[in-house]
């Protein structure tokens, strides 16, 4: 099993930024993937960004030029640095991890960080 733990959540004015924090824990050989997923009561959950193993990213078109996903794969951490931030970021955020364990290939998600931009 692995859990990921997010932090970094919280109240900012439009214009503002805010970092969150993942980090895996468990047994795990490897990582392929994590991500940072955003979801509200209106809508369903939606990818905001992704990195890879070998260091692509990938990002949702709202996110593009104002966000930015890093961290190191392999030892399962992930952050999203969020800048220039818009009422309509508001969400709870979740992390997400593509990893392999026991030869298993499974998947996991983080309880979910909250993040409210204030217009």
């Amino acid at each position: 099993q692995v859990q990921l733990v997010e932090s970094g959540g919280g109240l900012v004015q439009t214009g503002g930024s805010l970092r969150l924090s993942c980090a895996a824990s468990g047994n795990f050989s490897s990582i392929n993937a994590m991500a940072w997923y955003r979801q509200t009561p209106e809508k369903q959950r939606e990818l905001v960004a992704t990195v890879t193993d070998n260091g692509r990213t990938k990002y949702t078109d709202s996110a593009k030029g104002r966000f930015t996903i890093s961290g190191d794969i392999a030892q399962g951490t992930v952050y999203l640095q969020m800048n220039s931030l818009k009422p309509e970021d508001t969400a709870v955020y979740f992390c997400y991890a593509d990893f392999i364990s026991s030869g298993w290939a499974l998947d996991a998600w983080g309880q979910g960080t909250l993040v409210t931009v204030s217009s």
